[in-house]
């Protein structure tokens, strides 16, 4: 499969917010093969999960409070401008948690909030380029959000980033309804993610999340994996005209998704 190189507005990045780096570390290494660098002392302990000799996803360890955020999966989409996105965050609606910081040299950061709760970050980068494989096994796949307010999040993300937005089996109302996003133009034109309307699908009550689909080889065998690993079931193998599509928690309670991408994706 030809390299990935994010357009702007497109996933470049996701990582994993653990309250057992060494935990995290051994279950998603035997699960999806990953290796780990070692952790960056200068950035809290920060560590890169490899995909067959390449960069894909990051491991932050939790800090050890009552206040922290839960395990948590992040996603972040690639921004040329950081503090361009944040001004075009906030005037959409959305909410700054962490704003623009350097990371050494390897890149800029920030974090936010859409207006309906779904948290996602952008990434400007300098050394690290994020992701660079995308749809192989044990690299990402999709990414969506499951969102709680679907003409609340189609009204935000295209002010924030140059989305265009595709509503798939005609946009009819109530949950289930999907678009896919598609960024970038000319033959460079692609989609490369979606919203979901997910009200009333995991309670009232429920935020609406960014989730990360990885590509598997195997949906069951991984999921078999998973129980004896000491993760859970979210959702069993769903064959789909998208592939053949699972989710499960990890022992700490992220929640991720797998996938077998349909043939010829």
């Amino acid at each position: 499969m030809p390299a990935y190189s994010a357009v702007p507005g497109a996933p470049v990045w996701f990582d994993l917010m653990t309250s057992d780096v060494d935990r995290a570390t051994d279950f998603y290494g035997t699960l999806f093969g990953w290796t780990t660098e070692e952790p960056a002392a200068e950035f809290g302990g920060y560590r890169n999960f490899q995909a067959n000799g390449n960069r894909v996803a990051g491991l932050m360890p939790m800090e050890g409070s009552d206040t922290s955020p839960t395990n948590v999966w992040s996603v972040y989409f690639r921004s040329d401008d950081a503090a361009a996105t944040t001004e075009a965050v906030t005037a959409a609606g959305g909410g700054v948690l962490v704003p623009p910081m350097a990371v050494g040299d390897m890149g800029t950061m920030a974090v936010y909030a859409d207006p309906v709760g779904g948290v996602f970050g952008i990434w400007q980068a300098g050394t690290h380029p994020g992701f660079v494989e995308r749809g192989d096994v044990g690299t990402p796949y999709w990414f969506d959000e499951m969102s709680m307010n679907y003409d609340a999040s189609k009204d935000f993300y295209p002010k924030v980033f140059e989305w265009e937005l595709e509503e798939i089996g005609g946009g009819d109302a109530g949950p289930g309804r999907y678009a896919q996003i598609m960024v970038g133009s000319g033959d460079d034109r692609e989609g490369t993610a979606g919203l979901m309307d997910a009200a009333g699908m995991m309670g009232d009550d429920h935020p609406s999340f960014w989730q990360v689909y990885v590509t598997v080889a195997d949906v069951a065998a991984t999921l078999s994996q998973v129980s004896e690993l000491g993760g859970s079931l979210l959702m069993p193998p769903d064959d789909t005209p998208y592939g053949v599509l699972a989710s499960f928690k990890d022992p700490m309670g992220a929640a991720i998704c797998i996938a077998i991408p349909p043939a010829g994706m």
